[in-house]
């Protein structure tokens, strides 16, 4: 495997400490990524410890071949962590997964490889699908979306400001030249936008929110959640990094309502029992270290939850 190609996790050993690995314990890495979290639980483990990785990417698979071929604890599926429950069953461990992790987002690699086109300082092809074989890809989706369509996109996920005018922008500038590459897109934003954020190249908000949109990536994740009560054993470990507001919000939530359980009105006495409450949180949301951010400056916005399955 190539050097390039070999992704340090944030909060790497936050991650691992969280998932409270047991040598003969069945664990699941719902983002593989190029393996860095699979060989460390992979350490842990026992022969009779079982793990589970799951990825979109088909570059992520063949890495998997690469490093794990013949380690018959370890197996892996390509698809989305949405999956999860499916996966789990075909493994024949569903409710009995000890630890659960997901590391959200786009990786190194895939950032940093230009023909991938997740990156708007590396020039290449607009794709930005985490399975570049299957689905529509950014380039596609900006030759047929309304600007109304493309102006809520951007709101939504990129949180951006100035959404309609981008999307007005990018509408213009189709009309005559087809956007087929990052720097293209790019360029067309950063013209559009009138307030650059100090710091901010001034496409990232549109740039993540594509990514988000066509990769579905919000909606996975809530399928994953939602699955992951019913995956865990008792006192199994759900780790979770994000890395931006929209994804941490959704975690934070998840996490809340499943440890407070079900809500009556104020003045019903209810028993602990009655309030069927599925998780206990484990601790408070962690960051990375200031050493780890200067090291690593793509680390500054990840949060890392945990929370356990109740008994």
């Amino acid at each position: 495997m190539d050097n390039k190609d070999i992704h340090h996790p944030v909060l790497f050993r936050e991650a691992l400490e969280a998932l409270n690995i047991t040598p003969g314990g069945n664990y699941i890495d719902g983002t593989f990524g190029r393996g860095g979290h699979s060989a460390a639980i992979l350490q842990n483990l026992k022969e009779s410890g079982r793990l589970l990785a799951i990825d979109k990417d088909p570059d992520a698979i063949a890495c998997a071949g690469e490093r794990f071929s013949g380690d018959e604890r370890f197996a892996i599926r390509q698809g989305s962590f949405a999956m999860l429950e499916q996966f789990a069953e075909e493994g024949g461990f569903a409710g009995q997964v000890n630890g659960l992790l997901l590391d959200l987002g786009v990786s190194s690699p895939q950032l940093d490889k230009a023909e991938r086109g997740f990156s708007f300082l590396n020039d290449g092809p607009l794709d930005m699908r985490m399975d570049n074989t299957a689905g529509v890809s950014a380039a596609d989706w900006l030759k047929v979306a309304e600007v109304d369509e493309m102006a809520q996109v951007f709101k939504t996920f990129g949180e951006e400001r100035y959404a309609k005018r981008i999307a007005r922008a990018i509408a213009e500038a189709r009309l005559e030249r087809q956007i087929e590459t990052t720097r293209q897109l790019s360029e067309i934003v950063s013209a559009a936008n009138p307030s650059w954020e100090k710091g901010k190249h001034p496409a990232t908000r549109c740039f993540q929110a594509i990514r988000i949109y066509i990769n579905r990536e919000l909606d996975d994740l809530m399928a994953c959640l939602e699955q992951s009560l019913r995956v865990l054993a008792p006192g199994g470990r759900l780790v979770v990094i994000s890395f931006h507001s929209l994804e941490d919000r959704i975690v934070k939530r998840f996490m809340r309502d499943a440890a407070r359980g079900e809500q009556y009105p104020a003045g019903i006495p209810v028993t602990e029992l009655q309030r069927n409450a599925s998780l206990n949180l484990v601790g408070k949301a962690t960051k990375p270290s200031k050493q780890e951010i200067d090291q690593n400056p793509r680390a500054r916005s990840a949060v890392l939850r945990v929370a356990e399955r109740k008994q």
